[in-house]
Formats: structure tokens, C-alpha cells, sequence
């Protein structure tokens, strides 16, 4: 369950950042990773910390079981283990790796008890990135939060320990400028999501929206930036018959094939002669910069679009509850036992979604509605109309652009968190 040419020496140092979905591996690990490996080589050979990175995914319904994978195509780790193997990690880590007596462990995703826990098993400090809030001060050693509201909601006898260094998400490069030359005018980006679950209804749902826009407006670039979890042939599989949710929606795939010398890898044609254009890089944030208008489904990719300042339509179609294993947290878990999940479906619908106030993160840390979510038995065509009523009126995105602006978090915060990692080696060093 782990990799790498050279074993860990018992002399060095052990940095262990415990994440889970894709949406954090990307945008959070990778980063915070890369800045930290900078800082160390920066100075002489001899001055070098001596300390390994490891990655430690932990279990978590957000996640899509690809994320192993991804993250060892990187080769940035030494060590990566798997989330199905976590508990078996916690309670005998030296079968996955011969760890140091020193060590930190980082969280940046998931649960932050997992991080806590695995900390306390291994003898090693902890440091947690506190977006919303610190669950877990007393058994952290260093907290690093996104603002000074985070920092006041923790007990005032743990506030030594927390250090403000903004929000990660604002640290997103999209500072390259490129040329998208394709023949529209405008361009929307379309997230019909990055798990399977989600693209089960996503994929047909967002095909027959896609067919509504270009039915209506043929001047419109339409663009699916694919997750790094999925592939190409996934959207060939959910549009097909192979996948019941299909038969509920129209529009299908009557061809996929690979573009050479374009910045986009491959390009669907429906059924209705609708082109949507797919770009395999990830992130692609130049390409994104260069929307209009994203349509996305509720997760952590609003926030990564909120950090882009892209106005967005966020889309739960509630017709198809039953497929329950994509959503947060206990409701999640539960979706996966199929003989309570119509019950859940019930309490879903008729509670959960009328109680819960905002889904989308830019909301969330607004405490207001500065993006449109459209929950409830929604159709693509709906929603298609909307989005075209959104591109003609460019007064509504501009304001939900500036919105957006405001909520980002202070820029910096990657390279503090490096640098506190850093600091915590060299005093264990």
C-alpha cells in the first residue's frame, strides 16, 4: 500500500497529511506540499531538513476511490495508504511503513479526528488547517485557521495555538491567460461532478441541459473540465442504457473523440449535434477564467470556483435521491444500505433539505444567498433557460462576480502553512 525507492530512516522526519476527497488533494495537498519541498530546497545541500512527505487518504463518502491513484502519479510522497486500509494502518503502522520515532501529522481534508487520532497513535504533533472551525483544539499543537472568526470560535484557553493564515483556496494560480479558439462568443463550464454517484445523474442531466443551450443559442462554448478522478469513457458509460437514470432524460453521445493541438483533449457530440468540448488537464484554471458561467453540482468545487470569482448556477436535482452514495457525511453512509435508503430518500426530502439553510460553500461562508441553488425536481431545461437569461443579462453576473470577490479569503495562506510546517520540523530536527 506504499511506494517509494528509498525507506524512511528512523533519523528523519515524518510529515503525514491526512486528506480525503479530490477537490482537497488538488487544491489544498498538492500545494502545500510543493511549497514546502521549496522552502527546504532553497537552502544549501547541507542545511536541508531531512524529513519525507507522506499521504494518508482517510475514509470519507465524498471521496471517489480513485484518489490512491492520482496521488501516487504525482510521486511527491514517499508513503501513500490507502483509505480502505486506514483503521488497519492506526492499529498496526509499521506493516505500511518503518515510521520515525518523529513526526508530524498534518490534516488537510476529511474528518479532523482522524488526524487527532493518528497523531496520539503515533507519538507525533499535530497541525490542523481550520477552514470553518477547530473540533479538536485540545489535542491540537498548532491551528491554522483561514480568519480570525475561525480563531474566536475556539476556547479561549487553546487560542495560543492558532495561527491566521487565510484561506488556502485563495491561493489559486490562474494568472495564465490563454486562448480558448473556439467559435463562440460566450462559454460556460459544465461540473456535472467528479464521483460516480453524481455523474450517474449528472451525465444524462447535463447532456439534455447542454442540448437546451444550443438549441437556443448556437454562439455558446460549452466546456467540461474532467475531474482528475474520472476519465472520458465514464460519460460514455452513464449516458448508455448501462445506466438506469439514463432512460429518464433524452440526449446522448453520438460521438467522443480525442482533438490533437488543442488546449482541449477531447470533444462529445450528442444526439442533438450539441458540441461540448472536454479538457483533461487538471486543475485548468486558465481555461476556467474564461467562462462566463459555470453549472455545476453542490461540493467542493464551488469553492475552487468561488476562488475564481466564476459565477454559477449550483444544481441538486432531487428526483433522484435514491442514489444516495454521493452525499456528505452519515446520509452518505447510510445511502449505501439498500433497504433504508428509500426511507432516507422520504426523510431527505422532506426534512434534511427544507432544515439545511445553504449547500453550496460560497453561501456557506456568506451565511447568504449570493449564488443561485436550484434544489428540488428541477429539469435541465429549467435550468438551461436560466443560464441563458444569466449570459444575455451581464448586470446579474457581474454583481454575483463581485459577491464572490468579496468572500475570498486573504492570499498567502499556502505559503504560511509551508512555512509553519517547516518551522515544526526544524524544532523537531
Amino acid at each position: 500500500m506504499y511506494f517509494g525507492s528509498t525507506a524512511m530512516k528512523k533519523k528523519s522526519i515524518a510529515v503525514l497529511i491526512i486528506t480525503n476527497g479530490p477537490g482537497e488533494l488538488s487544491t489544498w495537498v498538492k500545494p502545500v506540499v510543493d511549497n514546502l519541498k521549496k522552502i527546504n530546497y532553497s537552502y544549501k545541500i547541507n542545511d536541508r531538513l531531512d524529513f519525507t512527505v507522506n499521504l494518508i487518504l482517510v475514509p470519507c463518502p465524498n471521496s471517489t476511490g480513485t484518489e490512491y491513484k492520482v496521488a501516487k502519479s504525482w510521486n511527491k510522497f514517499e508513503v501513500v495508504t490507502k483509505a480502505s486500509t486506514f483503521w488497519k494502518l492506526l492499529i498496526r503502522p509499521n506493516k505500511y511503513a518503518p515510521w520515525p520515532k518523529k513526526g508530524i501529522v498534518i490534516f488537510l481534508g476529511g474528518d479532523q479526528f482522524w488526524s487527532v487520532l493518528l497523531a496520539l497513535r503515533l507519538g507525533y504533533i499535530n497541525i490542523t488547517y481550520a477552514e470553518w472551525i477547530s473540533r479538536w483544539p485540545r489535542w491540537n499543537n498548532v491551528i491554522a485557521v483561514m480568519n480570525m472568526k475561525v480563531k474566536k470560535r475556539v476556547p479561549l484557553k487553546y487560542r495560543n495555538k492558532c495561527q491566521v493564515i487565510g484561506d488556502l483556496m485563495a491561493d489559486i494560480d490562474n494568472n495564465k491567460e490563454i486562448s480558448l479558439n473556439l467559435e463562440g462568443e460566450k462559454s460556460i463550464a459544465l461540473l456535472p461532478g467528479s464521483k460516480k454517484a453524481k455523474l450517474s445523474v449528472g451525465v444524462p442531466y447535463f447532456l439534455e441541459m447542454a442540448d437546451h443551450i444550443h438549441s437556443k443559442n448556437k454562439n455558446i462554448n460549452l466546456i467540461i473540465p474532467i475531474a482528475p478522478t474520472t476519465s472520458p469513457s465514464e460519460y460514455l458509460f452513464f449516458q448508455s442504457d448501462k445506466n438506469p437514470i439514463a432512460k429518464y432524460y433524452s440526449s446522448k453521445i453520438k460521438k467522443l473523440k480525442p482533438i490533437k493541438n488543442s488546449i482541449f483533449n477531447y470533444v462529445i457530440e450528442t444526439s442533438n449535434n450539441t458540441k461540448i468540448f472536454l479538457v483533461n488537464k487538471h486543475p485548468c484554471y486558465e481555461v476556467l477564467k474564461k467562462c462566463d458561467l459555470a453549472i455545476t453540482t453542490v461540493g467542493a468545487n464551488t469553492a475552487e470556483l468561488a476562488a475564481l470569482t466564476l459565477p454559477m448556477i449550483v444544481v441538486l436535482p432531487t428526483q433522484h435521491l435514491n442514489v444516495m452514495n454521493s452525499w456528505d457525511g452519515i446520509f452518505g453512509i447510510i445511502g449505501k444500505v439498500a433497504f433504508i435508503n428509500k426511507l432516507f430518500t422520504l426523510i431527505i426530502e422532506k426534512w434534511y433539505l427544507k432544515k439545511k439553510k445553504f449547500f453550496a460553500w460560497p453561501n456557506i461562508k456568506a451565511n447568504k444567498l449570493i449564488i443561485p441553488e436550484r434544489i428540488g425536481k428541477i429539469s435541465p431545461k429549467q435550468i438551461a433557460n436560466e443560464a441563458l437569461f444569466l449570459i444575455k443579462n451581464k448586470k446579474y453576473l457581474k454583481k454575483q462576480k463581485e459577491y464572490l470577490s468579496k468572500q475570498r479569503g486573504e492570499t498567502g495562506a499556502v505559503k504560511k502553512l509551508a512555512y509553519i510546517i517547516f518551522n515544526s520540523i526544524k524544532k523537531l530536527s
